[in-house]
C-alpha cells in the first residue's frame, strides 16, 4: 500500500532534494523551459506551481515567501515583474510537461517542462526550422544547376580565374 507516500524522494536526501528543486524552479522561471527527466519534472511542477500562484499577489510577504524557496533574487524579480502579468488571469496549471523520448545514455524518460503562457518561443523556433529546411532544398537544387553550367565553362574560366587570382593575391600580400 502507498499510505503516506506523498512526494517522490528522487533518490536524494531531503536537503539535496530541496536544493535541487529550488535550483530547477529558479531555472524554470528564468528560462521558461527545462529539459529534464519525467520524475523530476513532476516533482518540480508540484514545487513550482504554488510559487507561481504566490507570484500573482505582489506583496512584500509573498516576495519574501517565494525568496525563501528560490534563494535567487533574479528569479524572484522575474516572477513578480515579468511572469505574474501573463499568468494573472489563469486559475492554475501554469506548467506543461511534453515527453520527448528517452535519454541515450541510460534510457531515462526525458521531457520538457515549460511555462504554458510562454509557448510562442517554441512556435517561433519551429517556424524557423521549417523555413531553414525549405531554403536548404532550394539551395541544393540551385547548386546542381550551377555545377552543370560550371562544368561546361570550366576549361576557359578556370585558366582565367587562376591568372586573375594570382595577380590579385600578389599585391594584397605586399
Amino acid at each position: 500500500m502507498r499510505h503516506g507516500k506523498k512526494n517522490n524522494h528522487l533518490g536524494r536526501t531531503a536537503a539535496h532534494r530541496a536544493a535541487m528543486l529550488s535550483n530547477m524552479a529558479a531555472s524554470l522561471i528564468l528560462h521558461k523551459r527545462l529539459v529534464t527527466t519525467v520524475a523530476k519534472a513532476k516533482a518540480l511542477r508540484k514545487y513550482a506551481e504554488p510559487l507561481l500562484t504566490k507570484g500573482k499577489s505582489d506583496t512584500t510577504h509573498s516576495r519574501r515567501t517565494v525568496f525563501s524557496y528560490l534563494q535567487s533574487k533574479e528569479a524572484v524579480k522575474e516572477l513578480f515583474d515579468g511572469i505574474a502579468g501573463k499568468i494573472a488571469n489563469r486559475p492554475g496549471g501554469y506548467t506543461r510537461i511534453l515527453k520527448t523520448g528517452t535519454r541515450l545514455g541510460d534510457n531515462a524518460e526525458m521531457c520538457i517542462i515549460e511555462l504554458v503562457d510562454y509557448n510562442e518561443d517554441m512556435l517561433s523556433t519551429t517556424g524557423t526550422s521549417t523555413a531553414g529546411k525549405a531554403k536548404t532544398r532550394r539551395r541544393s537544387s540551385g547548386k546542381k544547376k550551377e555545377e552543370g553550367q560550371a562544368t561546361t565553362d570550366t576549361p576557359a574560366s578556370s585558366t582565367e580565374g587562376t591568372a586573375a587570382a594570382g595577380s590579385a593575391d600578389t599585391p594584397s600580400a605586399e
